[in-house]
């Protein structure tokens, strides 16, 4: 146990111990995404109540109790992940019936938000017995909260959550050319060795705000907002830019940028039917926009890919 929560356990069990932990139910907790500081003290002591912990990946759970000073005998470690969760949520439902309590974490964050998870609540939930949320960190509420993203005056604010991108390079561009489209703030999460390309394809939005947020809540956390067309540039300035996990957060169109949003979608479905130039004069005859305007941005997303 690292020496720095000697105090989290007492203190967990003080302030939450009193509390109601109905038996037969599912207990799904957010556990740290970088800062251990970040458990909480219900999470602390309902991972010592538990009859066992259903994880992502076991030996990362084991790794994280132990600097809690939380042990566990690996017979109550269960794996519950990606490739096998709709398998395995038939027995932690079998559990529940039995009375037992059970946890569930992810490797990091908050389980079923991108993670595994969601089957096995499905189920469990499919079964007429209940799932407790311990919520705690996420990297989507995160980022979010200090991204500054003020909607544009006389619209509602909320958010849409897209997760990953598809892999595949054309997938990759129609996803983006649709999200380019949305006047809500879009948060998207990408890998470090992918956001290159998701920089150079943030390019097409031109002076719409994005939140770069990467390695939350660790030590080398980096968050900068700047005007999309500028992401692949500060990315390529400096090397360590590009490694860890992202947050990418879209801002909210502003209502001239929604204009343009208008103007491109119908660019789009004439290129994809006419040469550039034709397409180009009928956009300017529809949109009223510039004919240079228009042209210039057709070759942004050629140049793009």
């Amino acid at each position: 146990m690292s020496t720095f929560f000697a105090t989290a356990l007492p203190a967990a069990q003080a302030v939450a111990g009193p509390q109601t932990y109905p038996t037969g139910a599912l207990y799904v907790i957010a556990t740290p995404i970088g800062n251990l500081a970040d458990i909480s003290l219900r999470a602390l002591h309902v991972l010592q109540l538990v009859d066992a912990i259903a994880c992502e990946d076991t030996r990362h759970t084991q790794s994280l109790l132990r600097s809690y000073g939380l042990e566990r005998p690996g017979a109550q470690l269960l794996a519950v992940h990606q490739h096998n969760e709709a398998q395995a949520a038939q027995g932690i439902v079998e559990r529940l019936r039995q009375g037992q309590r059970i946890a569930y974490v992810s490797d990091a964050g908050t389980p079923g938000v991108s993670d595994p998870g969601a089957r096995l609540c499905a189920q469990v939930a499919a079964a007429g017995l209940r799932s407790i949320p311990l919520p705690g960190a996420s990297s989507i509420t995160s980022a979010l909260s200090v991204a500054g993203c003020v909607p544009p005056q006389g619209d509602s604010a909320g958010f849409v959550f897209h997760g990953f991108l598809p892999t595949k390079a054309a997938e990759r561009q129609a996803a983006i050319a649709a999200l380019a489209q949305e006047t809500r703030c879009v948060v998207l999460l990408e890998a470090p060795h992918r956001i290159h390309d998701l920089a150079r394809l943030l390019t097409v939005l031109g002076a719409r705000p994005v939140t770069m947020a990467r390695e939350i809540t660790k030590q080398f956390e980096q968050i900068t907002t700047l005007p999309a067309q500028e992401a692949a540039n500060w990315i390529a300035q400096e090397p360590q830019r590009s490694k860890g996990e992202f947050v990418v957060v879209l801002h909210p169109m502003a209502a001239a940028q929604n204009d343009a949003a208008d103007h491109d979608r119908v660019l789009q479905l004439l290129l994809a039917e006419l040469p550039t130039k034709t397409a180009v004069k009928l956009c300017a005859e529809i949109t009223g926009a510039s004919r240079n305007a228009l042209y210039e941005r057709a070759l942004e997303w050629k140049n793009a890919g």
